[in-house]
């Protein structure tokens, strides 16, 4: 597909999925979908609980911390003792303690970060029962807290926010499990391996050798990895290999799942808060600043890599290098952009071949705090601290008390959306500081100089944000950076979901005041600027100091920034 067909086929599809899936996603969580009562009632059964147990947003995060905390158990105790289970047909053994605590963390915080190779380090039994599991399971984790948290803005006077195991239930039950299954069909259909029959041995009469191919149930594992904003593949190669991403269809289906959802989610929130125009202005801060960076790193990656031009060598295609030609370099800058700015971190490329300037874009795509349109459930509840912090400055300028759908914006909802903005850009700062600071941590990176710096600050970035991309020039499969890293996801996971689902339960406690003249608009182009604005500064004040140190220096090496 060219880039252009693409881009405007896209723009179609998520225009359509942003109306409609957003509106059935509102009628899933008010309780107005029950097409498959029968399954979900048992559940509730086995669960000792029902749609009319409410909770407080502390209990509420109670629950969801004991299941994540049994999810990474579970997880963890799987892989550790993988050799002794079925559907191992390679005959694998345990996963080592650091490594399978690194990849627990990873796949319950949504960020899939592999310090593996799939295909030789996990079993079919670990790919399936545990891995797959955690990709239906995580995803339907973040659209619950930002459901709860747009409860809070919805009801008045209200001491609850939901019920944290009714939710994900209805959102695995009537939106990622029937999407996923359709999706995995496709793909199955364009080509991407489905199977249990082992690798596959290959001898080549003419040379002598034999090559082994790996095989496994990838196809539908596929689906929901980019669905669910997960990333993670079942091969090494992600999305670049075609086993996993077959055809230009495909690529163009993996763009389009991992965007639906978070865009789909401003309509949604419009129509629980009795406000479409309020979705809308979030969609048009996402919109807008999503735009501007795949403007600039297609840009950047349809120019020759100054490495390559710097010896000799000219393309009139753009820096080809680590790409697909089957996806050429525009294409793949799109997939890349979609994939960070989504806590995705799927790959159809090798990011470490950009070049320094549009390795910056991916970068700091992610720096922006994954609202543009971020994942599954985070963007929208991340974007709404960011709103929030915007409503507090615009009303710091008319003087006014702020206010964000009749609520009041007081004291206790600031410093909690400034705890919820600030967690993860200070976690990154922190762990990248230490990395570079001690010896395990310098060990890590392929590359010296500023690109060496880059690998170590993407990577932190990149499991702080629980995205899970990477460069690929670290070798993160280490004790330290196993140990730094899942600290790091974890914190970035649930240092801004607490807050948020704390805004949820003191908002929701809250009556609406009557707008009156002097009422800051939130639904205007002004708010959509302003809270642009507040995501750029706050993306900008934190990491400007490190970005100049990596890709900005590496690109003024070379003589010129493009």
């Amino acid at each position: 597909m060219g880039f252009t067909f693409t881009i405007i086929t896209l723009i179609i599809a998520l225009g359509l999925t942003w109306r409609y899936l957003g509106s059935y996603m509102a009628a899933v969580f008010e309780g107005r979908v029950h097409f498959l009562g029968f399954i979900e009632t048992p559940i509730y059964r086995l669960l000792k609980t029902s749609p009319k147990q409410e909770q407080t947003w502390k209990r509420y995060a109670g629950a969801l911390i004991i299941f994540s905390a049994v999810s990474i158990v579970f997880t963890y105790v799987i892989l550790r003792i993988q050799g002794s289970l079925p559907l191992n047909p390679q005959h694998l053994g345990g996963v080592g303690q650091a490594l399978s605590f690194n990849t627990a963390s990873s796949f319950v915080t949504n960020t899939n970060w592999q310090n593996y190779g799939g295909e030789t380090t996990m079993s079919y039994f670990s790919q399936i029962g545990a891995l797959t599991v955690q990709q239906f399971v995580t995803p339907a984790v973040g659209i619950a807290v930002a459901i709860a948290l747009v409860r809070g803005f919805s009801r008045r006077n209200s001491p609850t926010i939901g019920n944290f195991w009714v939710d994900i239930t209805r959102c695995m039950l009537y939106i990622l499990l029937p999407i996923a299954f359709v999706a995995g069909i496709i793909f199955v259909g364009q080509g991407a391996v489905e199977t249990l029959a082992g690798t596959a041995s290959i001898h080549d009469v003419l040379n002598g050798v034999t090559q082994t191919i790996p095989r496994g149930p990838i196809g539908f594992m596929e689906a929901i990895k980019q669905l669910g904003t997960n990333g993670g593949g079942f091969l090494n190669a992600n999305s670049a290999t075609t086993f996993e991403n077959p055809t230009g269809l495909t690529n163009w289906l993996s763009i389009y799942l991992l965007l639906s959802i978070p865009f789909a989610l401003t309509y949604t929130f419009g129509k629980m808060v009795g406000s479409v125009r309020h979705g809308t202005a979030l969609l048009a801060a996402m919109v807008l600043l999503f735009g501007v960076w795949v403007g600039f790193t297609s840009y950047a990656e349809h120019q020759n890599n100054p490495a390559v031009a710097a010896a000799g060598i000219h393309s009139t295609v753009g820096n080809t290098e680590g790409k697909e030609v089957r996806f050429g370099d525009t294409s793949t800058a799109l997939f890349g952009v979609s994939s960070t700015m989504t806590s995705t971190g799927s790959a159809d490329a090798a990011y470490d071949s950009f070049t320094p300037i549009g390795g910056f874009g991916l970068l700091t795509g992610m720096m922006l705090g994954e609202v543009t349109p971020g994942g599954t459930g985070s963007g929208l509840y991340t974007i709404l601290i960011y709103a929030l912090i915007a409503v507090f400055i615009g009303g710091l300028m008319i003087g006014r008390t702020p206010e964000y759908l009749g609520k009041k914006i007081q004291a206790r909802e600031v410093k909690l959306a400034g705890l919820g903005a600030l967690v993860m850009p200070i976690a990154v700062l922190i762990f990248t500081a230490i990395a570079v600071s001690v010896g395990a941590g310098r060990l890590g990176p392929e590359n010296a100089g500023p690109h060496g710096f880059t690998e170590i600050l993407y990577a932190l970035t990149s499991q702080g944000n629980n995205n899970g991309s990477a460069f690929g020039g670290l070798t993160g499969n280490t004790p330290f950076y196993n140990v730094i890293g899942a600290i790091d996801m974890l914190i970035g996971r649930f240092g801004i979901m607490i807050p948020a689902l704390a805004l949820g339960g003191t908002l929701a406690a809250k009556n609406v005041v009557p707008e009156s003249l002097g009422t800051f608009k939130t639904d205007n182009t002004m708010f959509v600027g302003l809270t642009i604005g507040v995501i750029v500064i706050i993306g900008g004040l934190t990491f400007f100091p490190a970005i100049g140190l990596g890709p900005i220096v590496e690109q003024l090496s070379h003589g010129r920034f493009f």
